[in-house]
């Protein structure tokens, strides 16, 4: 007995039901897709979610592995300590994850948005927990459409619960990586979180339920302003989702085993499968739209539908504008990838890693910062002498405690008062008074310039050198 593929008209029954109509949207009903793109969706899931979860309580050396303290303005960073005048590090982490974003974009076109955004992420650990609840696509639609029971406020109740709880851990995540997250942990126990801290944790997580709970393909299609610049970064050898119309038109229903040559038909069968899927609800078959964000779900969607009919794979595929339109095998597609767009963001890439990589090379674990007596700005001592006074603040961002010596550098008769040796322990600073005097100038010089060196005892390269200015009235 031959099979049928049901078709369902592209309409607002089949792509997505409406329960609550605001502004003109309507609810989508995604169906769950299975394939290598899905399979791949949710390894990125999981990958992106070990890292945010688990990272804060990963401990090096007795401290907090990626940190950043901004009550202390100290940054843990793997191992590593920065202290604000290292923001220079963080800076160029930004600037290469964007022209990263941009060079990404220009060869594979929206995969970020489709595989790792964090508002594609966790609307699909969202959709997870409703699946679980609720059911597959057709049981959450005969749920929403039932009248108001026992049964199915206790299921909604239940969704909403696991929202909230992934919500709140997500927040209380968050803010973990701005406050030390062990005492935070134990701080919540008790009961006893600061007032800033709950309120980042409570505003995070009411963000992740509203953006993944409730507004979804929304932020994409309204709010990102990503959606809408990505075009000018497309050109015609950009890897974009592609329907292959040549192919699949005129789309129409029929037997398995037809010959829908004969029928005048294309290999579409006009199952619409492909809209079901999809998490922002577009047709892929009238071409490439800005809602989507590149996840690859119709492909599965499709290439299932093609094996039941026996029909070759990538009626819808991954493929570029410029080999849809002269037949390009994949050869083809991968070396015009390295086009001179490309090259020139992976040259910007490649300095920024080179830059970072000698900076990281040379870092000093060893500051030093020098502020003048706000009191006086100079004075005459006992013996006739004119004494400037500094605050030194001597700051030992390495893992060992060092002993530092403290000496001057400047015309011949500067002189510092007498500093014994200091020992800082292991990533901790020490804050302490500099004097330093001179006779009084003859030549009528109102300002010299004079170096500060701190080095430490037991490792001779560890030393620093800040100049500061000594003034006579």
């Amino acid at each position: 007995m031959s099979k049928t593929i049901p078709i369902v008209p592209v309409a607002a029954d089949a792509a997505y039901e409406t329960t609550i109509n605001v502004a003109g949207h309507r609810k989508i009903y995604a169906r769950l897709a299975h394939g290598f793109w899905s399979n791949w969706r949710i390894a990125a899931v999981i990958a992106t979610q070990l890292f945010f979860y688990l990272v804060p309580w990963w401990q090096i050396n007795g401290r907090q592995a990626l940190l950043f303290d901004l009550e202390t303005f100290r940054f843990n960073v793997f191992g590593m300590v920065w202290l604000p005048q290292d923001l220079i590090y963080l800076a160029a982490l930004l600037i290469f994850c964007a022209v990263a974003l941009f060079a990404w974009t220009a060869v594979a076109g929206r995969l970020w948005c489709g595989f790792a955004c964090p508002q594609t992420v966790y609307t699909e650990m969202f959709m997870w927990i409703e699946r679980w609840v609720e059911g597959e696509r057709n049981a959450r639609i005969k749920l929403d459409r039932a009248p108001v029971s026992g049964g199915k406020i206790a299921r909604k109740t239940a969704k909403h619960g696991l929202w909230i709880a992934l919500s709140l851990w997500t927040g209380f995540t968050f803010a973990g990586y701005f406050t030390p997250i062990r005492p935070l942990w134990q701080a919540t126990l008790d009961w006893s979180v600061g007032g800033w801290t709950t309120f980042w944790i409570l505003c995070y997580a009411f963000i992740t339920y509203g953006h993944a709970g409730w507004l979804r393909e929304r932020i994409c299609l309204h709010m990102c302003p990503y959606a809408r610049f990505q075009s000018a970064m497309f050109d015609r050898d950009t890897l974009v989702v592609s329907y292959d119309s040549g192919r699949g038109e005129p789309r129409g229903g029929r037997r398995k085993d037809t010959d829908f040559g004969q029928q005048g038909l294309g290999s579409c069968v006009d199952c619409t499968v492909c809209v079901q899927v999809c998490p922002t609800g577009i047709d892929i078959r009238n071409g490439l739209q800005y809602e989507c964000i590149g996840c690859g779900a119709c492909i599965d969607a499709c290439n299932d539908v093609m094996d039941r009919m026996n029909y070759p794979r990538g009626l819808i595929r991954f493929t570029t504008e410029h080999a849809q339109a002269s037949g390009a095998g994949k050869a083809t597609i991968a070396r015009r990838m390295l086009r001179p767009k490309v090259l020139a963001y992976l040259a910007v890439l490649a300095v920024i890693v080179a830059g970072s990589i000698a900076e990281l090379a040379n870092h000093q674990p060893l500051k030093l910062e020098i502020a003048r007596d706000r009191g006086i700005l100079a004075r005459q001592t006992d013996n006739g002498e004119i004494e400037n006074v500094y605050m030194l603040t001597i700051q030992n961002v390495d893992e060992q405690a060092h002993r530092y010596r403290i000496s001057v550098e400047g015309w011949p008769g500067v002189k510092m008062a007498p500093l014994a040796p200091v020992e800082i322990a292991g990533s901790a600073s020490v804050t302490m008074p500099l004097h330093l005097s001179s006779a009084v100038d003859s030549g009528g010089l109102r300002r010299r310039d004079v170096w500060v060196n701190v080095e430490a005892i037991d490792d001779p390269a560890l030393r620093v050198r800040e100049k500061t200015t000594f003034f006579s009235p």
